[in-house]
């Protein structure tokens, strides 16, 4: 597959490194400043970097229009910049793709260009306490109301991110009695600011952030025309969606991944760490891994299809950097979005435990003197070591991933359940 950047790609490089030049994001931007967040992600919209390679198939939404060559040349000059990560990716690059495929009209109509100018934040309401990984366990309930139509949700979601600042949140819930897994239910938008029917609460974690949520559904409304899919479709519409924050998102995560083995390989060379041989190795060997993904996603992506101009086919897929992950077409390949989360979830918990290991005891201590106004306080690396141990959990356990691939790509036999 020719993957080289062309001329058009550098003139898009230019433009890009241009406006993010006159654009600095500044120190403001820090996840505690949700004001600054919410104001740059309207500057981005405003300068149409929101959304690019967006399917135009049913129209245009304010964003500009990109091939995947170029979303990665604006991934790249984003990173180069030192730009935040982003607070609107949910509704940009995970709900935006399933209103393409599954909404209708008026939902994409709707909710697209208002995601396109950064002006409207969404989360996902998928987990829940007794049904993690499970995600056909669900117990969160929408009951319809038989006058006007309005669904009433009922229910908890855990491991939200972004509740806090989202204005909407995409929904799976039950929507019809006594069916049970991955029958009888619905993807239901659901407005955030409902007081008294909606609560978020902070899940405080190892690294002393809390990006991540409890949410409390106490009959909190959804309009009938926000139902994706079609009722009882839930489950389709969901897998479709997982298939995507799962997916092919490596060429671009790939990129921040690539600077913290840059500053972890650093600060083995100064530190001296990197003379000692099986360390050494460690880092030979993640260098040697990023490769692989990288050339897994761009197998996956020739897989998916090349159209007349001889380029991928740009279509959405997910984030997991600072910028938008290039979108592509759904892969051929049943089992690709497995094996690419298998793959850099995995790689991403190793280089946070190397990240630690060449400090060695230096690791340990904070970068300020903790004092009880500033009790954790870390740096990058400890930062690094923390979260990454969740990456191999959320968006689907590394155990669900090789189930998916034993049953549905092996054709193993099932999993007792």
């Amino acid at each position: 597959m020719d993957f080289a950047f062309g001329p058009g790609d550098e003139r898009f490089r230019d433009e890009a490194r241009a406006w993010l030049d006159a654009h600095p994001p500044g120190r403001s931007t820090e996840p505690a400043n949700t004001a600054a967040q919410r104001a740059w992600e309207r500057e981005l919209g405003g300068g149409g970097w929101i959304g690019l390679g967006w399917d135009r198939t049913h129209g245009t939404y304010g964003n500009r229009a990109a091939t995947l060559t170029q979303q990665v040349v604006w991934a790249e000059e984003y990173a180069r910049a030192g730009a935040p990560a982003r607070l609107g990716h949910i509704g940009e690059n995970l709900l935006a793709p399933t209103l393409l495929e599954h909404g209708d009209p008026a939902q994409r109509s709707r909710f697209l260009p208002l995601i396109a100018r950064g002006e409207e934040l969404w989360c996902q309401g998928y987990s829940e306490p007794d049904a993690g990984s499970d995600l056909a366990g669900v117990r969160t309930r929408a009951v319809r109301d038989p006058g006007d139509g309005t669904y009433r949700v009922t229910g908890q979601k855990i491991w939200t991110s972004h509740a806090r600042e989202a204005d909407w949140c995409f929904v799976l819930a039950r929507t019809e009695e006594g069916t049970q897994r991955h029958h009888g239910l619905s993807f239901l938008l659901v407005p955030m600011d409902q007081p008294g029917r909606i609560e978020v609460r902070p899940i405080r974690q190892l690294t002393g952030t809390a990006e991540f949520n409890e949410v409390f559904f106490d009959g909190a409304l959804a309009h009938p025309d926000h139902l994706v899919g079609g009722p009882g479709r839930g489950w389709s519409v969901a897998m479709s969606l997982l298939a995507v924050e799962r997916g092919v998102s490596t060429l671009v995560q790939q990129i921040g991944f690539a600077q913290e083995l840059d500053r972890v390989i650093r600060q083995a060379l100064e530190t001296g760490a990197a003379r000692e041989p099986v360390l050494r190795d460690q880092l030979i060997q993640q260098w040697a891994e990023l490769k692989v993904m990288r050339w897994n996603a761009l197998r996956t992506l020739g897989a998916a299809g090349t159209p007349a101009s001889g380029g991928p086919t740009p279509t959405p897929s997910p984030p997991t950097s600072s910028a938008s992950a290039p979108h592509r077409s759904a892969p051929h390949d049943a089992g690709a979005p497995s094996v690419a989360k298998l793959l850099w979830g995995g790689w991403h918990r190793r280089l946070g435990e190397l990240a630690v290991q060449v400090r060695g005891a230096a690791a340990a201590l904070g970068p300020v003197r903790w004092t009880e106004g500033r009790p954790y306080e870390l740096d990058a690396a400890q930062r690094l070591f923390l979260f990454s141990r969740a990456d191999t959990i959320y968006g689907g356990s590394d155990e669900i991933q090789r189930n998916i691939i034993a049953e549905r790509v092996l054709n193993l036999p099932k999993e007792a359940r």
